[in-house]
């Protein structure tokens, strides 16, 4: 029953694709991806998955588990396509991320429905019902990584991002005969191109995210930097070639991402990029099985980014091995043959990047500026829940935040804390025991549908347990 629930979502989704003028097989791969995110946890799901999706029966669950590494972002910000219509202002947005939410439901119930897939549930639709109705269009507390302060300027999602790498921004199954995210990604960018957004609103953009204070400055020292020279090459004055590449480093959830988008934007604004979109992938999708298709597989993907960003996303996983070696050597390659229409940012942890960008001898030239991104501080994170928590059309009472706070103080703040993200856990999880609260409400009131108490940010109902209980 649940597989041919998830089954007739996909196909919805795909008719609804249709009718907005997407591509219905790219609807159904994103839904298919999307659907293993948020069932991930749940023991059991990859055989309902692979089952519902119509995989071969000898395709093993390798499939799934890419699906849902590739499409982990969009638990917290909205898919491509959806992020495609909303920016383009399209009517079927919202009729598109009611199709998202069903395939979410049904992805929910798959194997044995675990209270972290019951969360991602959730909070995954808020976020895409959000987005269509312009309460939540930034893809910021996602892929991951971005953080909008309670007031921010929406800045749709415009690349294929690794989502259509597969990670989604990461790796799809590429059995014969089936499109990979990439391509999906790619049949819908050249007819939705990012809309012009000005040099001002860009940097208003960027101070209205929460915290970040460091990086803010060195993105307005670097945009001043490339306006003046630009400036000087209009006048006729000589000016020494300034580099255009960055490197991102700093933990996860501190929104790389998001400033990355940013960037395309000024640079595009500056009149040194034609696009201005932002196209967001890893080793995964840059690297292939054989040497030799590793060149052809990174310039296809430079080819795509042609115009705009290119953010690779935990660089140093190239420097592994004799593939991720070949890829380098074919984007410095890239680089040098698209210096005027291409800008690469390289993120990741502070260390491993750079020993990665002292690997070759071509990475060191072209990046020669480096933006750490420091950890939220405990108000800021605060700020940030609270700012998502509206966001997805919940009220969080004066004692939930202060139990937030808490939760906050007892994180260990080493390297690989999740930042944003983990913020988006909690609400994740809260969402889950908010709705596992009104279990026994037929008819909730709107402000019971609406308000998370501090019991809703803690483990103080063990589902399983208190199921059978009650049988």
């Amino acid at each position: 029953m649940t597989t041919a629930a998830l089954g007739a979502a996909l196909d919805a989704l795909a008719a609804t694709a249709t009718v907005a003028g997407l591509s219905a097989r790219a609807a159904r791969d994103e839904g298919e991806r999307l659907a293993a995110a948020v069932a991930e946890s749940s023991p059991g799901a990859p055989v309902d998955w692979l089952e519902a999706t119509t995989r071969p029966a000898n395709a093993g669950f390798q499939a799934f588990f890419d699906a849902a590494v590739s499409a982990r972002r969009w638990r917290n910000a909205p898919t491509d396509l959806l992020a495609r219509l909303v920016a383009a202002g399209s009517p079927h947005a919202a009729r598109y991320a009611e199709a998202l939410a069903t395939v979410v439901d049904a992805a929910a119930a798959l194997g044995d429905p675990s209270i972290s897939a019951i969360a991602a549930a959730e909070g995954t639709k808020a976020v895409h019902r959000g987005a269509a109705a312009g309460r939540d269009r930034a893809p910021a507390a996602s892929t991951q990584d971005a953080v909008p302060s309670p007031v921010p300027s929406p800045v749709p999602s415009l690349e294929p991002s690794p989502a259509s790498h597969s990670r989604a921004g990461d790796a799809p199954h590429t059995t014969a005969g089936e499109m990979t995210a990439k391509a999906a990604g790619a049949e819908t960018a050249a007819a939705l191109p990012a809309p012009e957004r000005t040099l001002e609103e860009l940097l208003a953009e960027l101070d209205g995210l929460t915290g970040l204070g460091r990086v803010k400055d060195e993105i307005r020292r670097q945009t001043e930097l490339l306006r003046i020279e630009r400036l000087r090459g209009e006048a006729g004055l000589s000016a020494p070639t300034l580099t255009r590449h960055l490197v991102f480093v700093g933990n996860p959830g501190t929104g790389k991402t998001t400033v990355g988008r940013l960037v395309a934007g000024i640079y595009r604004a500056l009149g040194l990029l034609d696009k201005g979109h932002l196209v967001e992938v890893d080793r995964s999708e840059l690297v292939a099985g054989y040497l030799g298709q590793t060149a052809e597989k990174t310039t296809a993907v430079v080819e795509r980014a042609l115009g705009g960003v290119l953010f690779i996303d935990e660089a140093y996983a190239l420097a592994e091995d004799q593939y991720g070696r070949e890829a380098v050597d074919t984007l410095v390659k890239d680089m040098e043959d698209h210096r005027d229409d291409l800008v690469v940012i390289v993120a990741g942890y502070p260390g491993p990047m750079a020993r990665f960008i002292g690997t070759n001898p071509g990475l060191e030239s072209r990046f020669a500026r480096t933006i750490t991104f420091e950890d939220y501080s405990a108000d800021e994170l605060r700020q940030i829940f609270e700012s998502m928590t509206r966001s997805a059309d919940f009220e969080p009472l004066p004692d939930t935040l202060d139990r937030f706070d808490r939760l906050a103080a007892d994180q260990a703040r080493g390297e690989g804390f999740g930042n944003g993200r983990w913020a988006r856990n909690v609400l994740d999880s809260a969402i889950a025991r908010h709705a596992w609260r009104l279990r026994d409400v037929d008819r909730p009131t709107l402000d019971q549908l609406r308000t998370l108490v501090p019991e809703d940010l803690e483990d103080v109902v063990d589902i399983g347990t208190d199921r059978e209980a009650t049988t």
